[in-house]
C-alpha cells in the first residue's frame, strides 16, 4: 500500500508539459535581421508549429507571442532558440513561465543551459529566477523611495522637471518688459507653451505677493 505523504511528494515534483507538442517561438526585431537560424533549430528540436514576431523585445504587444500563448494546451512545450526570444525582462520573462507553469506547461531555450521546465533542474533553476525578480522589484522600489526622501530633504519633489525652469522665465520677463512683447510672443521666441508660460508667470507673482505679506513693514525713526 502507498504511503499517502509519497503520493504528497510525488504530485508536488510533477512537472509541465514533456507530454504533448512541442511549440516553437521566433522572434528577430527588424525586417531586416535573418529568423532562418531560429526556424531551422526550432525544427529539429521537433517544434510542430512556429509563431513568428518581427518586434523589439521591449515591445509589449507581440501578436505571435499572444497567438503561441493562446494555441498552447496543457502538457504541450513552448520552445524558443534564446530566453531573450522570449521576455522583455527577467520579470518579464520569470512572469509567461510561471503562466505556463500554472497551465501545465513546459518552457524550454535551446542554447541556454538547464533552461528547461519539464525537467527538475530547469524547473528549480526558474524558482531561483523567480526569487531574483522580485528580488530586483524590490530594490528598484527601495531606490526610488530613497530618492525621493534624499530629494525631498533638498528642497526637491519627484515628477517631471517644470518646462518654464526660472532662467527661462527671467528670460520671458525680459522679451516682455524689454521689447514689449505679449506672452504668446515670448512664449513663442523661447519655444515653450504659452500656457506653460502663463503658468509659470502666475505662480511667480503668486510666490511674491506671499513673500510681500509675510514681509513685516519697516518702522520709521524716531525725529529726535
Amino acid at each position: 500500500m502507498r504511503d499517502p505523504a509519497d503520493e504528497g511528494r510525488t504530485h508536488e515534483m510533477t512537472l509541465p508539459g514533456g507530454s504533448g507538442a512541442r511549440i516553437g517561438y521566433a522572434r528577430v526585431s527588424t525586417p531586416e535581421q535573418d529568423m532562418s537560424l531560429q526556424i531551422d533549430a526550432l525544427e529539429r528540436a521537433g517544434c510542430s508549429r512556429i509563431f513568428q514576431d518581427v518586434a523589439s523585445g521591449a515591445k509589449a504587444e507581440r501578436k505571435g507571442l499572444d497567438e503561441a500563448l493562446a494555441y498552447l494546451r496543457p502538457g504541450d512545450t513552448l520552445v524558443v532558440w534564446k530566453i531573450d526570444r522570449l521576455g522583455r525582462s527577467l520579470a518579464h520573462l520569470v512572469g509567461v513561465v510561471e503562466d505556463l507553469r500554472s497551465r501545465g506547461i513546459g518552457f524550454r531555450s535551446l542554447t541556454d543551459p538547464g533552461m528547461d521546465t519539464t525537467t527538475a533542474s530547469g524547473a528549480l533553476i526558474f524558482h531561483i529566477f523567480g526569487a531574483l525578480a522580485a528580488f530586483e522589484r524590490e530594490l528598484i522600489r527601495e531606490r526610488t523611495k530613497a530618492g525621493l526622501a534624499v530629494a525631498a530633504a533638498r528642497g526637491r519633489r519627484g515628477g517631471r522637471r517644470p518646462v518654464v525652469t526660472a532662467a527661462v522665465l527671467k528670460r520671458a520677463k525680459a522679451l516682455m518688459h524689454d521689447k514689449g512683447l505679449t506672452v504668446r510672443e515670448a512664449a513663442g521666441a523661447l519655444k515653450i507653451g504659452k500656457t506653460a508660460l502663463y503658468d509659470a508667470l502666475r505662480a511667480a507673482e503668486g510666490e511674491e505677493q506671499a513673500k510681500a505679506a509675510k514681509t513685516p513693514p519697516r518702522k520709521g525713526r524716531r525725529a529726535r
